[in-house]
């Protein structure tokens, strides 16, 4: 049997007769919501990749968590004929809650998960207790600014003509992973090995039907949730400057900034995020407007 390139956790067998596949920690309990870690959009990601610096904190801390991978990505079922928008990753989400029992969650979104804890949100706000973003979609039409995002652009790229020789694909994809993070030393072989098969099994489909709304002033204005979001100044993939949009349209919403970081936050930035994501879960509501660097 082929070595799978990350730890294999739990599977669950949709309505649709997919599986998704996920990682848990600790039992739901009641009295708190269930942390939920969406991953990204980049090639091979999955919730293991993105988050293994983060979860297990949080199960330390008496949290119940859980990191699925969305279909299309990690463990979870790659069909070649389906449209991986929006509304097919909110209801994966809704549907592996409800089969685990959960009441309340707080999904941890980066990016793609950013965009979908938003559309969650919106679909079913009175499910989240809190929200927790990473340089999230879904904040500003992407015809502003996609056409300058250097790291959008070498992953289309990249998705759109995979290299067929394994070692032109596979040095390509490091190349790709580098312009995630401000410092290239984060991209290890680990890191790589953990999502370049994954990323070899990916349909083309799914980066051609991949789409997320984003939602103007009016519709942001309407969450009435607790908001923390941290955003990497060194961000090659969505522009930092979005965070005042979040800010202008809830100013309420705690902002956290890097210099050290670049689109993966919650990698470059563990300790840091671990941390003030646990204060801010400690919390009970916010008033002031906080922005830290």
């Amino acid at each position: 049997m082929k070595k799978s390139p990350i730890p294999v956790g739990h599977y669950l067998a949709l309505k649709s007769g997919f599986k998704v596949h996920y990682h848990e920690s600790g039992n739901p309990d009641p009295q708190k919501p269930t942390i939920v870690f969406l991953h990204g959009a980049g090639p091979g990601a999955s919730g293991y990749s993105n988050f293994k610096h983060n979860f297990p904190y949080f199960s330390e801390h008496g949290y119940h968590t859980l990191a699925p991978d969305f279909l299309g990505f990690g463990l979870s079922d790659k069909p070649p004929d389906l449209c991986y928008n929006s509304p097919i990753l909110v209801s994966m989400l809704k549907e592996l809650i409800d089969a685990k029992g959960i009441r309340k969650i707080v999904p941890v979104g980066n990016s793609l998960g950013g965009a979908i804890s938003l559309d969650f949100y919106m679909a079913y706000p009175e499910r989240v207790d809190k929200l927790i973003l990473m340089a999230p979609g879904g904040l500003q039409d992407p015809r502003q600014w996609v056409g300058q995002s250097e790291g959008l652009q070498k992953m289309w790229g990249w998705t759109n003509s995979r290299p067929t020789d394994r070692a032109e694909a596979e040095r390509t994809f490091r190349e790709l992973l580098a312009l995630l993070v401000h410092d290239k030393a984060d991209i290890t072989d680990d890191a790589v090995a953990e999502r370049f098969e994954i990323a070899m099994e990916q349909p083309m489909v799914l980066y051609q039907t991949l789409t997320c709304p984003y939602y103007i002033a009016s519709q942001l204005r309407t969450i009435a949730c607790p908001v923390i979001a941290f955003w990497g100044t060194r961000d090659k993939f969505l522009p930092y400057q979005q965070h005042k949009i979040l800010q202008e349209a809830l100013p309420g919403a705690t902002i956290s900034l890097s210099d050290k970081a670049g689109h993966w936050f919650m990698i470059e930035e563990s300790e840091r995020f671990n941390r003030e994501c646990l204060e801010f879960l400690k919390k009970g509501s916010q008033r002031d407007s906080k922005v830290a660097s």
